[in-house]
């Protein structure tokens, strides 16, 4: 029997991914069927738990790989580059609908948030990270504490992400980016 390389397994790992973030984005978790998951992955049933323990195992793999993609754009460039990212349609929007079923099960699953806290810091972590070299670099407002700034750039984006949800204009909004940015910047940043 022929041996799977690693990065065969990882491709095929992240195929699974793929198919099902546009299924989940097209259908919701709950109309994200097994049987539409083979649909989306060109896979069967067996093949897609082999990788994932079941259904919420795959939607947690699929919010995290997108927590972990936004840490590093944070991280390099910060969170007011990832709302710019989404205005811009520059990176990948289907995260949107995996964000939006995280944040619906939250509310509604004790059992999945218990889960989701095992995996939720990457982006606090990165934008906290991001804002203490900012301010240890004078780059930040002094009168504000960094766990505001934070916890404020947080509710903004979380704020957009709703906007898109409900299919709002989003074409004017660069320029309140361009406010939330200076809001957050030390005066002579401005």
């Amino acid at each position: 029997m022929p041996r799977v390389s690693t990065d065969q397994l990882a491709a095929r790992r992240q195929q699974i991914l793929t198919g099902a973030r546009t299924c989940f984005a097209d259908h919701g978790y709950e109309g994200a069927t097994v049987r539409r998951l083979e649909e989306y992955t060109g896979l069967s049933r067996g093949a897609i738990f082999h990788y994932f323990r079941d259904k919420e195992a795959l939607f947690l793999a699929l919010a995290e790989q997108d927590a972990t993609r936004m840490a590093d754009v944070v991280a390099e460039q910060g969170l007011v580059q990832v709302m710019r990212d989404l205005l811009r349609g520059g990176s990948d929007r289907s995260w949107l609908g995996t964000r939006l079923e995280v944040s619906r099960r939250l509310r509604t699953d004790p059992e999945f948030r218990a889960r989701w806290q095992e995996h939720s810091g990457a982006l606090t972590a990165a934008t906290r990270a991001r804002l203490d070299r900012q301010a240890a670099a004078g780059a930040l407002r002094d009168d504000v504490p960094v766990p505001v700034l934070a916890q404020y750039l947080e509710l903004v984006l979380e704020g957009l992400v709703s906007h898109l949800a409900m299919g709002l204009p989003a074409d004017d909004l660069g320029p309140v980016l361009d406010l939330v940015e200076n809001a957050v910047r030390a005066p002579l940043m401005r």
